[in-house]
């Protein structure tokens, strides 16, 4: 029996492999806006009668309806597990719910707490595992965020600079890598006292070097934006924090990407949030503004998922019969 191949984050996979992913958001996205009836049938039998289980400790909106949206395409019912639906690991050990939830569905979309969670439901799954965001990686936002970016910038044939304005945090993490992998040079600009995971930093220096990139980190907000094609944000105050607020909206002071920071950016930028969005992070001015594509980018989710059901599961992990 081959190994499962599970999604966990951007670094486990080759630059060939996270291409690959890109390229199949961007083709079922086609698929999807053609309206092709009988592109959608074929695709729509992929996965008919199987169930996909999307195993959510965190609320959500755009991964909820991008993954059930997914499983509709492909043919296969989704299973909503809140965490007032299961209770992981509490009530029931972890490898329990593990083994009993993955002998009945085809792959489970995991939306955890801990990375730690991900990593004990890989190690007993019997079926694919999508990392739908823990707080270590978010690695089908990335997916999402460089299909976006080869939309309305193409790195293909142009090469780019990202700016991240913000917090360290799971976004960051797989977004460095993602964009390393895909010849993009990336700053990372985060206030005094904030730094990028030691493994990440490590890693991203090392992908960089390998392909001829830039990476640099940063406590200056306007060195960061200066030059960048992609200025990009994120929550400041995440999930669980909230009793923090009023410490880190000091911390983050110079932080907000407004239309000064904006200036010093290429004059075709494009400001790119995973939302939710909050005044602190973007003003008005910047979020609604024609550089903005941060709709396009929520949008694209959906086919992200798509992608990512298409290669790990209906060609169970096979990047190249996805290709």
């Amino acid at each position: 029996m081959s190994q499962i191949r599970h999604l966990i984050s951007i670094k486990d996979l080759s630059d060939q492999e996270f291409s690959i992913l890109v390229n199949r958001a961007e083709y079922y996205k086609n698929v999807f806006k053609s309206n092709d009836l009988a592109e959608f049938q074929k695709n729509h039998l992929k996965l008919i009668g199987r169930t996909i289980a999307l195993l959510f400790s965190k609320r959500s909106t755009r991964t909820r309806i991008s993954t059930e949206g997914a499983a509709a395409f492909f043919g296969a019912q989704s299973m909503f597990l809140g965490k007032d639906d299961i209770q992981l690991g509490t009530n029931e050990s972890f490898y329990d719910t593990t083994k009993v939830v993955s002998s009945m569905v085809s792959c489970i979309f995991a939306r955890v707490n801990s990375h730690d969670d991900i990593q004990n439901l890989c190690k007993d799954s019997s079926v694919p595992i999508i990392n739908s965001l823990c707080d270590k990686f978010h690695p089908l936002q990335a997916i999402c965020d460089l299909l976006t970016i080869k939309e309305h910038l193409d790195y293909t044939n142009n090469k780019l600079k990202l700016a991240w304005i913000g917090d360290a945090n799971n976004v960051i993490n797989d977004l460095s890598i993602a964009c390393l992998k895909l010849g993009i040079d990336v700053i990372v600009a985060t206030p005094d006292g904030i730094e990028l995971d030691k493994d990440i930093f490590e890693e991203a220096k090392k992908i960089a070097k390998k392909n001829n990139c830039q990476f640099e980190i940063t406590h200056d907000s306007e060195k960061g934006s200066a030059g960048a094609n992609v200025l990009v944000t994120d929550t400041f105050i995440s999930m669980g924090e909230e009793y923090a607020k009023k410490i880190k909206l000091k911390q983050f002071k110079g932080f907000q990407i407004n239309s000064q920071l904006a200036a010093l950016a290429a004059p075709n930028y494009k400001f790119m949030h995973c939302l939710p969005r909050h005044h602190e992070e973007v003003t008005d001015e910047v979020f609604y503004s024609e550089n903005s594509i941060v709709f396009q980018e929520a949008e694209n989710r959906l086919y992200a998922a798509m992608a990512v059901i298409d290669v790990f599961v209906i060609n169970k992990g096979n990047f190249n019969a996805a290709a």
